[in-house]
């Protein structure tokens, strides 16, 4: 089957195997062609937009021998005299004729455009945003035509985000949203969907006082960089919070049962059948990766491997079908890639811990993944003891980060947010305070402990609450929210521990 990809690197593709599209100008062309919806793009128009302002003489010959290298590249099998069938001449110009199943961007179109009950919808979106793996055109930024459908496609991007949320308030998954919506309402702060949706979901987790502040957060920015107060839309929901009268979800429906595990995969061990072994799956695209990891698995007898997958949608069937406690996740594969795939095994019932991997430290993906929830990441190159470490630590609801990617990231992020306010952190007495700094800085509840004085189990208490007050998972966001908060800086030698 012949497919296209645009959301990410351009490329067509026979059967899951890539096809040679040629030099940059003709696989413009073809992207083009795709951005154009199935509709005739005349030749002028594909002279015009590809040389804009200083066509070369011979622009129409060149146009036609891109179009006949391409059709050779899609369809090798036509015979010489045979019509097209995929690169279609259609006076005066050409069209890109395929389904909208063949084509990513026009899939991802379809599905954010869908209606539905909001299981449907969530499902839709959870699918549509599946799709992306990097950003759309990006290879053609240098053209006028590729800027405005990426614009285009990213705004789309951007509903199919808020209506998943919508859809997942909807459903009673207030919980598992409110970190991903805090970095779309920071990333996006003009966006007045972007702050209901965080103030929804932050009031239904009990959080009023916090759905407040993020109200007042829009407020600010929009007074700074607009000179507009919040729209009509947002004071009636300030008013409605402040006078507790907004609507509950109905209680989420059970979930559907997992499917069959795949035959490759290991069966799920019986509750208590393997005493304290922790089951672990691993998800990497490269098989060699796996292979290494499998083996240093296989040297512990406390660790077993429970799956393994190629990819993300693999490595979310896996976690289905059996129940690991902790998944290693590459955080680049194909398909869907880890970054997603660990914020849908997280947004699920009972979730398994999720540690990512990756190839570079500088990874900004690394950040979104702290957000999500993740516990801890590793580079590939760590030493074994590392990686058991980690699983351990992930196991025990403790989160470890290798301290090659720490200082770099952390320095990357810090400072974000106004420093001199940090309204997540209002209302912590100097005790918490003193204990997330710590947290941050890298010590155990142990080590807190001997610091502060205090019997560990009062520490590990304290952890806990911050955790409830934030409203975060785990200790690896903890860290992110006292730098970003300003309430610790970047520049201290880091050091491998668990946080």
């Amino acid at each position: 089957m012949l497919t296209f990809t645009a959301l990410g690197p351009f490329q067509a593709w026979a059967n899951g195997a890539p096809l040679d599209l040629g030099g940059q100008r003709q696989r413009a062309v073809l992207a083009r062609l795709l951005v154009a919806g199935g509709r005739a793009v005349p030749v002028n128009t594909l002279i015009d937009e590809l040389w804009p302002g200083n066509p070369p003489a011979q622009a129409l010959s060149t146009i036609q021998g891109y179009v006949s290298r391409l059709r050779r590249a899609l369809e090798p099998g036509r015979a010489p005299r045979e019509e097209a069938e995929v690169l279609v001449s259609a006076p005066p110009g050409y069209a890109l004729r395929a389904g909208t199943g063949q084509v990513d961007a026009w899939r991802f179109e379809s599905l954010v455009k869908s209606e539905g009950p909001a299981a449907q919808v969530w499902a839709d979106m959870e699918t549509a945003l599946g799709l992306w793996r990097g950003p759309a055109l990006a290879e053609f930024a240098d053209l006028s035509w590729a800027v405005t459908e990426a614009g285009r496609l990213e705004e789309l991007r951007l509903i199919a985000v808020e209506r998943r949320a919508d859809a997942g308030l909807a459903l009673g998954r207030a919980t598992s949203l409110v970190a991903d919506l805090e970095a779309h309402a920071a990333e996006h702060p003009l966006r007045e969907e972007a702050w209901r949706l965080l103030a929804v979901a932050l009031y239904r987790m009990g959080r009023q006082g916090d759905a407040l502040a993020a109200l007042r957060r829009a407020r600010a920015v929009w007074r700074d960089e607009l000179g507009l107060d919040l729209t009509a839309g947002l004071k009636r929901l300030e008013a409605d919070m402040l006078a507790q009268r907004l609507e509950e979800p109905p209680p989420a429906a059970p979930p559907a049962a997992p499917p069959a595990a795949p035959p490759s995969a290991p069966p799920p061990a019986p509750a208590g059948a393997a005493g304290d072994v922790l089951r672990v799956l691993v998800a990497d695209d490269q098989a060699l990766v796996r292979a290494g990891v499998k083996a240093m698995i296989a040297s512990d007898p406390g660790v077993r491997l429970a799956g393994e997958a190629a990819n993300g949608e693999e490595a979310i069937a896996g976690v289905r079908a059996t129940r690991p406690d902790v998944v290693l996740l590459d955080i680049q594969m194909p398909h869907l890639d880890g970054l997603a795939a660990a914020r849908r095994i997280l947004a699920g019932d009972d979730p398994p811990k999720v540690v990512m991997m990756t190839t570079f430290g500088s990874d900004e993906n690394l950040y979104a993944a702290l957000r999500a929830g993740v516990s801890g990441f590793l580079l590939k190159t760590a030493a074994p003891e590392q990686f058991l470490a980690a699983i351990r630590a992930a196991a025990a609801g403790d989160a470890l980060i290798d301290p090659a990617m720490t200082t770099r990231l952390i320095s990357a992020f810090a400072g974000r947010t106004d420093p001199s306010s940090p309204p997540a952190l209002a209302g912590l007495s100097d005790a918490r305070l003193d204990v997330l700094k710590l947290v941050a800085r890298g010590l155990t509840n142990r080590q807190i402990g001997q610091t502060l004085s205090l019997p560990e189990e009062e520490v590990g208490a304290m952890v806990k609450s911050l955790l409830e007050h934030l409203g975060l998972f785990d200790r690896a966001q903890l860290v992110m929210t006292a730098y970003e908060s300003g309430l610790v800086t970047p520049g201290e030698k880091a050091h491998f521990s668990s946080l």
